[in-house]
């Protein structure tokens, strides 16, 4: 054998000699593993073993923080609000007029009486707690004029309620249960909100509160802000948040918020064809509720006998040409009351109202919703269009006996 092969040799066995004398190796902890024990019980080599170790691990690893990923900021303001959601039930007694061939003829109702009938209705909404001495927030048209209302908690609890106060016209009302140290949802702030901004609707929609004890949650975005809707049944909706969130029968009352838990309106109307959600949602804003709730929680009622004095009309291509103006736009001053604080604003005949407390008139509803929203006392600015310039007149709204 030559000198090269046999160096070779040597180099080759040089381990398993020095492995056969120390009988140790070296694992991942750092410590000395007997040579025999790196084959595990399930019969791997032991790099193997240690390389499905690590990846368990990783899986583990990764389990978590995909946990943890899935809290966000909805997540978390659902957990937040929800206990504080509640369902509605409530026993309404409605008039019924029987039919007639003569219709609502006042004569036929002389001769043969009023034919009215009372019957019970029974209907459901939602609500939700801002206070701990359990004031409830929801609509008019949830329990305006409920004789019994029950307020269902999410944990089961069911409570008698009382009417405190309500507003037909804002459609807000308030409501009372007997109870201390309640769950409450904090009034976020309306006026500061984004399009786009993520939104939740939470509530009871077709009574499903009354099977599981916990409202539903429905996520969206702010579609658009300080929306009109048309007026229904003498209620009056300006400055309306729309929503993309799905809101159904039954979620009247509950609060739509914003990503940090707090409630930014109340769920309160939906645009439908077919009486389903197709996305787009109003809700009253949360600015407005607060001043009315005030207001109800002192009094029991919204004190609204302003007087104007004034007569308007809507302005059509006519009057607009006649006036010069560019659009047809505005309510033109047909009338005004002598001593009015119409009169005392100094409006004149023919003044064209095109704003008023920057909202845009375009209609008697509109300028009567925001005289009616006011407070005796108060001034609604007025935009006017007057010899074909643009003039600012304050109004300040008076009592009826001042």
């Amino acid at each position: 054998m030559t000198k090269k092969w046999a160096v070779l040799i040597l180099v080759l066995l040089i381990p398993f000699a020095a492995g056969g004398l120390l009988g140790y190796t070296f694992g991942h902890s750092g410590g000395p593993v007997r040579a025999e024990q790196t084959i595990p019980s399930d019969g791997l080599p032991y790099e193997d073993a240690m390389q499905v170790s690590y990846q368990a691990g990783q899986r583990d690893s990764v389990t978590q923080t995909v946990a943890v990923s899935r809290q966000n900021a909805i997540t978390r303001s659902v957990a937040l609000a929800s206990p504080a959601v509640v369902g509605i039930n409530v026993l309404e007694l409605r008039k019924y007029r029987e039919w007639s061939p003569w219709g609502d003829d006042p004569l036929f109702r002389q001769f043969f009486g009023d034919r009215v009938y009372t019957q019970p209705v029974r209907g459901l909404g939602s609500g939700f707690i801002i206070s701990p001495d359990g004031y409830i927030v929801t609509n008019d048209h949830v329990a305006g004029n409920a004789k019994d209302v029950t307020v269902t908690m999410t944990n089961g609890e069911k409570y008698d309620a009382k009417v405190v106060g309500t507003d037909q016209i804002t459609d807000i009302c308030l409501l009372k249960i007997d109870a201390k140290n309640l769950p409450y949802i904090r009034l976020g702030n309306s006026d500061d909100v984004i399009i786009g901004e993520w939104v939740i609707a939470m509530g009871n929609p077709f009574g499903l509160f009354e099977v599981n004890d916990k409202p539903t949650v429905t996520v969206g975005v702010v579609s658009a802000t300080n929306m009109r809707m048309n007026d229904r049944d003498g209620r009056v909706y300006r400055g309306m948040i729309q929503t993309d969130a799905a809101i159904n029968s039954g979620n009247s009352g509950g609060p739509l918020m914003n990503s940090i838990g707090e409630v930014i309106g109340i769920n309160t109307a939906i645009f439908t064809p077919n009486e389903g959600n197709i996305g787009i949602g109003f809700a009253i804003p949360i600015s407005r509720v607060r001043s009315i709730v005030a207001q109800l929680k002192r009094s029991g009622k919204i004190e609204r006998e302003l007087w104007t004095g004034l007569e308007i009309q809507p302005v059509d291509r006519r009057i607009a040409r006649y006036f010069g103006m560019s659009r047809v736009e505005g309510v033109i001053v047909s009338d005004i009351k002598r001593g009015s604080s119409a009169e005392k604003s100094g409006l004149k005949l023919g003044d064209i109202i095109l704003q008023a407390n920057g909202e845009k008139v375009d209609d008697e509803a509109t300028l009567i919703g925001i005289v009616e929203d006011a407070k005796p006392g108060s001034t609604v600015r007025l935009s006017i269009f007057r010899e074909k310039k643009t003039i600012d007149v304050p109004l300040k709204l008076e009592g009826r006996g001042q």
